[in-house]
């Protein structure tokens, strides 16, 4: 999960959605103020935050799948493309699924209809929903919350600390 979630901040290149894009790049690379920060513990902090913020407002399920869903384009393999695939629609989509993201009944149809062709793009537009429940729903609050604000002024305080030893 550590690994998928590392390469969540690359997968957002493939989407459109600049200013998600941006914020998140900005979330994950620096703080607010602009300050660069070294190493990956940064982009760990800033998912992990993301993460957990997420999970107290029950919607974790969308990043789950938003993640699951780029690490099945990844899939090389006919055969464990379809496996993988099975195992996230029964996993994020079909109805009264343990993790079901909240999708419309029609984009939920045409992912199951995806799924007997099996391509890397069958649940492009389910995770495009989602994408857009997190960019105009839960990220915007996560940027006002106090997770958010607390981490940003940890990584500020720590930029400031290490350029007063230097």
């Amino acid at each position: 999960f550590l690994f998928v979630l590392v390469q969540f901040a690359a997968s957002l290149l493939s989407f459109r959605a600049k200013e998600f894009k941006t914020r998140l790049r900005l979330l994950l690379h620096k703080t607010e103020l602009g300050h660069e920060l070294s190493s990956s513990k940064p982009l760990w902090d800033g998912l992990s935050a993301f993460y957990t913020f997420l999970k107290t407002e029950f919607s974790e399920e969308n990043l789950e799948f938003w993640l699951a869903c780029e690490d099945y384009k990844k899939t090389r393999s006919k055969s464990k493309l379809v496996s993988k695939a099975n195992r996230i629609f029964e996993e994020f989509i079909q109805n009264e699924a343990p993790r079901e993201v909240n999708i419309d009944h029609e984009t939920r149809e045409l992912t199951r209809k995806n799924l007997t062709g099996a391509t890397s793009a069958c649940f492009d537009e389910a995770q495009a929903k989602t994408r857009t429940l997190m960019e105009k729903d839960s990220y915007p609050r996560f940027l006002k919350s106090t997770s958010y604000r607390k981490m940003t002024e940890q990584a500020s305080s720590h930029g400031t600390s290490k350029q007063s030893h230097t």
